[in-house]
């Protein structure tokens, strides 16, 4: 038996060995003899799963419309990390007790269905007529939901967003010529960490090369299949239309002054040296939305308050608005949402979008001074009288908004590479080259 910590070179050579197999197996199903091909911790990776794995993520590759496709060798190796990292972090779940009960697991099914406009049954007969065992996609599922509660958890949760930040984001943003999205393509050419000076100059020199081909006329995504260490390279470096204020920080101010055809780089940086190309840009006007000023008053239910004493009371108080009472003074002594009532009910002016989908409806569907019938929403029974309605400009309010997204974003997936790298790091990783492992 063979075995050996993971390193490039030996993963590239047990990829060649299982490639050979699987490729078999792809013209001769019956010759596949499943094995180990990989110790995880208290898991393995087995022969299948990097086969069905490799499978998955070719289809996807072909329904995003990748061209060039990459080669089978580089599918293989991302289907291979993707597996020891998914199994990484279910074992980290585990050990923190975090999972999905068959409840959760049934509303993410149901909601796949239902977005296929099918009922439960139909995707399990769907999957089925694709080749793909139900409970094997049920399983993924689980699996995919313990990944993403044990991720938010550790990262999402705790990632903060201040005002400087903001501030500091939207001066390097710009939004030059009225651009509100670049569509980017990407190369990333890593060093490793604690990269001595020659393995820094290799890297650039390399970069250096591939800008060069880039401003001759090859074709970007080509080189970006083959040379770009981002997770973005199976796409050939696509990383689709960004918003102006979603641009990577470290890319805005290159982006800021780039016309479209433009290649700039290499851009030394954090992790090695980057290089980026603007494909196509678009130009849009500002961001005039309608907002309805409302005030409500609020009776939630409780042991005592039952649902028809709830509306029944609320019944009462609107008769005695229409007949001529304040409603501010109603709202203020009778009202269960404590930071409106002292305002008399008063809930500002409100942007789609801010309120739940059924006081909005409720609020859309009343003329200027109209007060609604008793409706229940998850806060409990309302009443809801519209003040007036304008046009505003948010332009400015939404530029923050998406900027503090693009900050979050930056921040989880640097915190994200960091927690995983952390968790391979610390992890037991044994690759098995020969069959005698079985």
């Amino acid at each position: 038996m063979k075995t050996a910590k993971v390193t490039g070179l030996i993963l590239a050579a047990l990829l060649a060995c299982a490639l050979a197999t699987v490729a078999v197996a792809e013209t001769e199903p019956t010759v596949l003899i499943d094995r180990i091909i990989a110790v995880v911790g208290d898991d393995v990776v087995m022969l299948s799963e990097l086969r069905n794995e490799s499978i998955k993520l070719h289809r996807q590759l072909e329904q995003k419309g990748v061209s060039p496709m990459p080669s089978t060798a580089a599918i293989q190796q991302k289907a291979f990390e993707s597996l020891v990292l998914i199994k990484l972090q279910l074992a980290e779940a585990a050990r923190l007790g975090i999972e999905a009960n068959e409840e959760t697991v049934n509303q993410a099914l149901n909601a796949i269905a239902a977005n296929n406009q099918m009922s439960v049954q139909e995707l399990s007969e769907a999957l089925e007529a694709e080749g793909m065992d139900f409970q094997t996609f049920r399983d993924t599922m689980r699996n995919e939901i313990i990944v993403r509660q044990l991720r938010n958890r550790e990262v999402t949760n705790r990632i903060q967003v201040t005002k400087s930040e903001v501030d500091s984001y939207l001066e390097r943003a710009g939004g030059a010529d009225g651009r509100t999205a670049v569509h980017l393509l990407y190369i990333m050419i890593a060093t490793p960490d604690g990269a001595s000076p020659a393995q820094r100059e290799e890297a650039r020199v390399l970069a250096t090369q591939l800008v060069d081909r880039l401003r001759a006329g090859e074709n970007f995504r080509s080189l970006a299949q083959q040379f770009s260490n981002d997770q973005s390279a199976l796409q050939g470096g696509d990383l689709g239309w960004l918003d102006v204020n979603s641009i990577p920080p470290l890319l805005q101010s290159y982006v800021a002054k780039m016309s479209t055809g433009d290649t700039e780089g290499p851009i030394a940086a954090g992790r090695g040296f980057h290089i980026i190309q603007l494909e196509e840009v678009r130009s849009d006007s500002s961001n005039i939305v309608r907002q309805t000023h409302a005030r409500h008053i609020l009776i939630r239910t409780n042991e005592v308050t039952s649902d028809e004493h709830a509306r029944a009371r609320l019944t009462q108080l609107r008769e005695r608005i229409i007949g001529g009472d304040d409603f501010d003074a109603l709202a203020r002594a009778n009202s269960d949402d404590t930071a409106s009532a002292i305002k008399g009910g008063d809930l500002g002016w409100s942007t789609p979008g801010n309120l739940v989908p059924e006081f909005e409806e409720q609020m859309d569907a009343l003329p200027i001074d109209g007060v609604s019938q008793p409706f229940e929403t998850q806060f409990g029974w309302h009443i809801v009288q519209v003040l007036g309605r304008r046009d505003y400009d948010a332009t400015d309010e939404t530029r923050r908004d998406q900027a503090r997204k693009a900050v979050r974003d930056e921040k989880s997936a640097e915190a994200m590479e960091n927690y995983l790298r952390k968790l391979r790091d610390e992890a037991y990783i044994e690759l098995r080259l020969d069959d005698e492992t079985n």
